[in-house]
């Protein structure tokens, strides 16, 4: 009788065969096939292990099963009866496990990712949440050990931003973050409101997968580049000296701004970074669009435009719309305690695939 556990079969054939390969002396001087076949193993680890697993689990539900055919002494068959239905109950759990690593993965999720924040509607207030979320995703960034780099900011009058975009570097970034996508909306007291009413104010978040410059080609003579002051931060050197950039790529019309640095040459970089990165997620959206069909379950495709999140400061409580789950305390979660959020939001996604029977 066939079995989930089949799929395996190949899977562990294909290791092997990497792991030969790896091993011969012509192959092992040559980087990028080296690279290459190092990136197809890791991809491969987990369902391997599966595999591990499985072949340890039926050889001990063959050595149990055989101790209680053969009879003898009745409390040493009834305590493996007992294990049986351990070793039994391990398989299922070790099947769904399987389902789950089966699922079709995000080609994006590994990459870095580009997070901007715009403050939506709440005026001032609005400027002041777009400076919390930023805030939200440093921590969160920082207890994952990823890296965060400004890319461009234009804060308000009262510490808040109107926009911030900047750069998070680590190993899952896109897999985890893509869930952030869409707006978020406070309500709360602001520290401007005399009679303490609350308030309700909104900002959105973008999250565009990285890509470099082989997967997205730019022709140079489609842009336009201008070169200004940067204004309102960085301090004196920023604004004496034109290092700010701004590039206009002309057949989308995709512009992008970028100003936190004091060099002229680092600007440019991250813009040409932040460009590719729109260039790649237009491209991305018209081929999500070809297959709308399957995006239903799909919460981390969130579009921008969609509330997907309403943090609730008065009831201490932040519910995700979503998969209409609510999370406590707020302050936890906004010290960039996210990792409950985004994990509900990800096993929502899965259960709804294998309820379509994608894998």
């Amino acid at each position: 009788m066939s079995s989930i556990f089949d799929k395996l079969i190949p899977i562990v054939h294909r290791y092997e065969e990497i792991e030969s390969e790896m091993g011969r002396p012509e192959v092992a001087v040559n980087f990028e096939r080296i690279q290459e076949l190092a990136k197809e193993r890791a991809s491969l680890d987990d369902l391997v292990a599966i595999a591990r697993r499985y072949e340890d689990l039926t050889v001990e539900q063959k050595d149990l099963k055989a101790l209680v055919e053969e009879g003898g002494d009745p409390e040493l068959v009834a305590m493996a009866r007992e294990e049986m239905e351990s070793v039994d109950a391990a398989i299922g759990d070790l099947a769904q496990s399987l389902r789950i690593a089966l699922l079709p993965k995000d080609p994006n999720d590994a990459r870095d990712v580009i997070v901007e924040i715009r403050s939506g509607a709440g005026g001032q207030e609005a400027s002041l949440f777009a400076a919390d979320l930023y805030r939200l995703y440093s921590r969160y960034a920082q207890l994952q050990n990823w890296n965060v780099e400004v890319m461009d900011a234009n804060p308000s009058d009262l510490g808040g931003f109107n926009k911030i975009v900047f750069e998070i570097q680590g190993k899952g970034a896109f897999s985890r973050l893509k869930y952030e996508r869409g707006v978020h909306r406070v309500q709360r007291v602001p520290d401007t409101e005399a009679q303490g009413r609350i308030h309700t104010s909104t900002a959105t978040v973008a999250v565009l997968p990285e890509a470099d410059e082989v997967e997205v080609k730019v022709n140079p003579d489609e842009l336009r580049i201008d070169i200004f002051h940067a204004g309102g931060h960085g301090g004196q050197n920023v604004n004496k000296v034109a290092t700010a950039v701004r590039i206009v790529h002309e057949p989308t019309g995709v512009v992008v701004v970028c100003q936190d640095e004091r060099s002229q040459h680092k600007n440019k970089q991250k813009a040409m970074a932040m460009l590719r990165a729109r260039l790649f997620e237009a491209e991305q959206e018209r081929h999500d669009a070809e297959i709308s069909s399957n995006r239903k379950s799909q919460v981390g495709s969130a579009d921008r435009s969609e509330k997907i999140r309403t943090y609730n400061y008065p009831q201490d409580r932040i519910t995700d719309h979503r998969i209409s789950s609510s999370f406590h305390p707020v302050q936890r979660v906004m010290d960039g305690e996210l990792n409950d959020v985004i994990d509900a939001l990800v096993s929502h996604e899965q259960e709804a695939l294998l309820g379509e029977g994608v894998a």
